[in-house]
């Protein structure tokens, strides 16, 4: 017998339909402060329709488009947990100079050659430089992308020094 569609759902539930272990959910939560489940006695984990959706959107994010967990999270600070939830229920906004989310991105080879690696063990501090051509949010991408290498360049620089 199935579940109605608004029922609550377990973590178990949860975790077999967005196909990812328990833990994966369990660490989200940690990271995502806008997944709140209801939690009952024993601490067992029960997830609203809303919740399950924002969870989607997060793991099509993150599985599919190839998102980091800093990525996700500046979507959500700047476009709202309804979108994350909206991508999980197969709704994508569409703006004027957005592609659509689930859309390949253009890359652009402009973009490796326009700031090259620095020698050195400097800090990286300057944004690299915006190619023509590429709508505000590949730009916005190419910006955490380079944000996330450069603070992996960083941890990498202080932990050969060690």
């Amino acid at each position: 017998m199935e579940k109605a569609a608004d029922a609550f759902r377990t973590i178990s539930e949860v975790a077999e339909e967005l196909d990812v272990p328990q833990h994966v959910l369990r660490f989200w939560e940690t990271r995502f402060s806008q997944i709140r489940p209801m939690k009952r006695g024993g601490g067992r984990r029960y997830y609203r329709v809303n919740d399950v959706d924002l969870l989607k959107g997060i793991r099509a994010l993150l599985y599919g488009k190839g998102y980091t967990i800093k990525g996700v999270q500046r979507i959500i600070k700047e476009r709202g947990v309804s979108h994350l939830a909206d991508i999980g229920r197969g709704q994508e906004h569409h703006g004027d100079s957005e592609p659509a989310i689930d859309q390949p991105k253009a890359v652009n080879p402009a973009v490796s050659r326009s700031n090259p690696p620095s020698s050195g063990g400097e800090s990286v501090s300057q944004e690299p430089a915006q190619p023509a051509g590429l709508t505000d949010v590949q730009k916005e991408e190419l910006k955490l992308a380079y944000a996330d290498l450069s603070a992996a360049k960083r941890i990498l620089a202080g932990e050969k020094k060690t």
